[in-house]
């Protein structure tokens, strides 16, 4: 059965029910950065939240040039994607870091974690380190549970 990206929303899973739809999230002030670029902020299907990696890019989307203040502005960046959705970080529970050069940059992200998830229990995290993030040199993605209303 070849399903065509308008179909994703209604195609039955295998027991025969519909799939949750796909509902796109975008912090405020942002939508047209990520119209420019063809992607989400987040999608939300059913209480699940799917984050995109947030970077630390000013309100123009050019990085912030000092590595510090660059993962402080990752993490802001996705707490206004998580509050979009009406979420926070206690309700994050899958975090990926991409790392341009982790043995020298942990230190700072430990630090920024720590404000972001300051007590148990604590999300899963995997670190990864890479070549290139676009300018960039921190990228942070989360899964997040959405709280019920």
């Amino acid at each position: 059965m070849l399903i065509r990206p308008r179909d994703l929303n209604n195609t039955p899973n295998r027991k025969g029910n519909a799939m949750h739809p796909r509902e796109p999230v975008f912090p405020a002030n942002r939508h047209a950065l990520y119209e420019e670029h063809g992607y989400s902020a987040a999608i939300r299907s059913g209480d699940l939240l799917f984050v995109s990696g947030q970077v630390g890019s000013r309100s123009d989307g050019t990085p912030e040039t000092d590595f510090g203040a660059q993962v402080q502005l990752a993490f802001d960046n996705l707490q206004a994607t998580l509050s979009a959705a009406g979420c926070t970080f206690d309700d994050v529970i899958d975090v990926t870091t991409f790392h341009t050069d982790p043995e020298n940059q942990f230190s700072t992200i430990m630090e920024a974690k720590k404000l972001a998830f300051p007590r148990p229990p604590y999300p899963n995290w995997t670190a990864v380190g890479v070549n290139w993030l676009a300018g960039f040199d921190f990228e942070i993605k989360v899964i997040a549970r959405i709280p019920p209303q």
